[in-house]
Order: structure tokens, then sequence, then C-alpha cells
């Protein structure tokens, strides 16, 4: 937002002064990929809807500019198999009497994200009541984009490293803790500071490094993995959708990678040359 307030200013104009060409020219003239000219766009659009909201300007400018088009049918984010999914899960905790903390709190975060498709910023943004009874179930509350809520059950396999990790840290009562925090390991104690994206990420990769899978998995790989999962077991998209929050199902189709596979058998089905 701000590169386009400099741009405007270098030529000058004021925000009363900013018209859809000089919008359409500074989109035009964008350096950028055309995922971050339209991510741009999108900001420069929300600003003025602000400014038309508060009455500093009459009109949006933006409303009527259109970005580069840029249509992605096939999502990039690395997935795991189902199989690879669970020996990462289980080389972080191969046997429950000897887990660290660390380690049930790193299992039930990335355990969590593959039963729940939720995005990383959602879980580490959880709250120990985030994790709460409803009927003979527990629930799962995330917080999502936009300050939404988005509450589904726990999956079973989600629930038990979650009970594993919450009796280790003795924080079940503590309703208003974060459900995620950093853990020293000079102290190996939960501290009650938020576990950030980076921490999260920088966990992953280490944790899949040392599973021997590959170093591109990332916070992300989770959703995909799960979604794909879920799909290649007779889940249906509209669902899908449902339990990743998703506004649009062609988003959720983008995490669906139930057709990338090719299998051995079909490459042998091609002739010798």
């Amino acid at each position: 937002m701000s590169q386009f307030l400099r741009w405007c200013e270098a030529r000058p104009l004021t925000l009363r002064e900013i018209e859809p060409m000089a919008v359409a020219v500074y989109i035009q003239a964008h350096p950028g990929s055309a995922p971050t000219i339209k991510q741009h766009l999108a900001a420069i659009r929300m600003l003025f809807d602000w400014l038309v909201t508060a009455q500093v300007v009459p009109t949006n400018p933006a409303a009527s500019v259109r970005g580069p088009k840029h249509i992605v049918k096939n999502g990039k984010t690395p997935v795991l198999s189902r199989e690879d999914a669970a020996r990462l899960l289980k080389s972080i905790v191969p046997e429950e009497a000897e887990a660290g903390l660390i380690d049930l709190r790193d299992r039930a975060l990335i355990g969590v994200m593959v039963y729940s498709f939720a995005r990383i910023g959602a879980v580490v943004g959880m709250k120990v009541e985030d994790y709460y009874p409803n009927g003979k179930r527990w629930w799962l509350r995330l917080h999502e984009k936009g300050g939404k809520f988005h509450e589904l059950p726990a999956h079973h396999l989600a629930e038990e490293y979650l009970d594993a990790y919450l009796k280790a840290a003795r924080i079940t009562e503590e309703t208003k803790s974060l459900l995620f925090c950093t853990i020293p390991r000079k102290t190996g104690l939960i501290t009650g500071l938020p576990l950030g994206r980076r921490n999260a990420l920088d966990m992953v990769k280490r944790r899949a490094i040392a599973a021997g899978l590959s170093p591109r998995v990332c916070n992300h790989t989770f959703r995909a993995t799960g979604i794909t999962a879920y799909l290649e077991n007779g889940g249906t998209i509209e669902k899908a959708q449902q339990i990743a929050a998703h506004e649009s199902p062609k988003t959720t189709k983008l995490y669906d990678r139930t057709d990338d596979q090719v299998t051995l058998d079909e490459i042998e089905l091609i002739e010798r040359a």
C-alpha cells in the first residue's frame, strides 16, 4: 500500500485527485508477478472502500480497474501421502513414555492441521478453551481470517494428541492461555508466549527432515495433505470446502491432489522407442 501512495506522491496526486486512470497506469507499470499485482490492487480497493465509508473521498477509483489474468488450476503446496504423514507423526513421538513436552506439542500442532485442514495462523491463535467438549465429543474452535470463528469436531487422533499434550503441559485449567506456546529446550517448561508461524515452520521443516521427508514440507502442506486424504477416502469437495472454511470450492480444489499421482504401471504403458 505504501508503494502505491509513494507513487501517487511523486506525480503528485492527493487522495481526492486519484482517478481510475491513475490506478490503471500504476497497475500496468507494476513490476511484480500477476498474483502480487492482484494482491496490491485488492489492497488499494480496500483502502478506498474504507475512505469512501469514512467520507474522505466520494468514490473508489480502483473499483473499475482490472488486474492481470491469473488462473491457477493446480496448487503448488507440497503434499504428503497418508503413509508419509503417518510416518512423520510417529517419528515425533515414537513411544509415548519417552515423549517430552516439546514432542507432544509439535505432534498435537501438526495433528490439528492435518485433521482439521486448519491454517497455521488459526492453529497458533487457539486458546486452551478453543478445545472444548460438546456432548460426547471434543470440538475445535479455530480463529480464521477476518475475525471469524470456525468450529468443528476434533478427529479422534487430533483429540488423542491434544489430550496427551495438555496433560503433560498441565494447562487444562488455564482456559484463557494460548494452546500452543514456546517451550525453551533448556528448561522444557511452557512459557505462555505465542508460538509464531515462523517458529512453527522451522519446527515442521526440522521434523520433516528428521523423518526422511522433503525439506519443502511447510505449514500449508498439512492443509493440502488432509484435504487430499479426505477426498481419496470418498469425501466430497463441498464438505471439504466446509471443513476448510473456504469461500469457494475452487479454492478447495487447488488442494486436491488425488489426480497428481502417476503410477509405475501407467509409466510402463509407454511403448519402447
